[in-house]
């Protein structure tokens, strides 16, 4: 059976002899942008991919093990861990927001992953030269810069010419980059034992990965909501130990 994909912005520039008729099974919603998958019949993730994400989650379980020691002094960096997974799905939804405004291209991939390093680069330097005393401030802020990157439709800049669309999708992608980053220097550095507490990164890092996946039930956007939920994890849980360094 061979299918083709159409699209115009015109429906009059689209001509079809004769339109499909499915016999059964119902026809997939229409994509968006927020779920971008037109070969998912309903939201779900397939059985393998499952499989395959269960694989990865093993075989890091037992690699951060063996590299850092037993996964209960991991606990002990609940925050980092959190901050870890949260951090990803950052990233994920920087990569989708590029595409997005852009176009989905290698170049775009490079500018957006240029993009993060840099902010990382620029978090460690101010967290260097300063000491942040104010970790609760900064962790508002954190959390208002996800909360208008929900709120605020990425497709709104669209119109904008490209420079000004550059410059809003760069504040409004990496401002949480940022101050994560900045969050993570300042807790990284007060630690005692900096293996494990980059193993808990780490492992976290993995665990976020893997939630990526959850785009396919809920859209790219509910992603958010899951990056404020681990913050405000890391925040609870790391604040004793930022507050004492």
């Amino acid at each position: 059976t061979l299918a083709v994909l159409t699209v115009s912005d015109t429906a009059s520039s689209v001509h079809c002899d004769s339109t499909w008729t499915p016999a059964t099974n119902p026809v997939p919603a229409s994509v968006s942008d927020d779920y971008p998958f037109p070969y998912l019949q309903t939201p779900s993730i397939p059985a393998m991919t499952l499989v395959s994400l269960l694989l990865i989650l093993v075989v890091a379980g037992i690699a951060v093990r063996l590299a850092a020691g037993r996964l209960r002094t991991i606990a002990g960096y609940t925050d980092l861990f959190a901050m870890g997974a949260a951090f990803l799905l950052l990233e994920t939804k920087s990569v989708v927001q590029f595409a997005l405004l852009f176009g989905t291209t290698w170049v775009v991939n490079a500018l957006v992953f240029g993009g993060i390093l840099l902010s990382i680069l620029a978090a460690i330097e101010v967290s260097r030269r300063f000491q942040v005393t104010r970790i609760g401030l900064v962790y508002a802020l954190l959390l208002v810069a996800v909360a208008i990157a929900w709120v605020v439709p990425f497709h709104d800049f669209l119109g904008l010419a490209f420079v000004p669309r550059l410059i809003a999708a760069t504040v409004f992608s990496f401002a949480p980059v940022f101050l994560a980053n900045l969050l993570f220097a300042q807790r990284f550095r007060s630690t005692s034992d900096s293996t494990t507490a980059f193993a808990a990164n780490l492992l976290g890092a993995i665990v976020g990965g893997v939630l990526e996946y959850s785009a396919l039930l809920v859209g790219y956007r509910a992603l958010l909501i899951l990056v404020a939920i681990l913050y405000a994890i890391a925040f609870l849980t790391g604040r004793s130990s930022l507050t004492a360094a």
